[in-house]
């Protein structure tokens, strides 16, 4: 395996946990604080969406290197 497909599947896997871990987020709903005040869900949706595609596109990546 060639070392540049490698790192984009770390950084695919990397970007696949976070975007769990906003999802996580959005099913458990704690409250977070930050300087007294609540920090809202929609920016999770945000995030997880980004994340999620992120993700993809790397394994992708990694995948049409691999073939070609």
């Amino acid at each position: 395996m060639k070392s540049p497909i490698m790192g984009l599947r770390v950084a695919g896997a990397v970007f696949g946990l976070m975007c769990l871990a906003q999802l996580a987020r959005l099913v458990i709903q704690p409250e977070i604080f930050v300087a007294g005040h609540a920090v809202p869900l929609w920016p999770s949706v945000a995030a997880a969406v980004l994340l999620g595609l992120l993700s993809a596109w790397l394994w992708s990546l990694a995948s049409a290197l691999r073939r070609g």
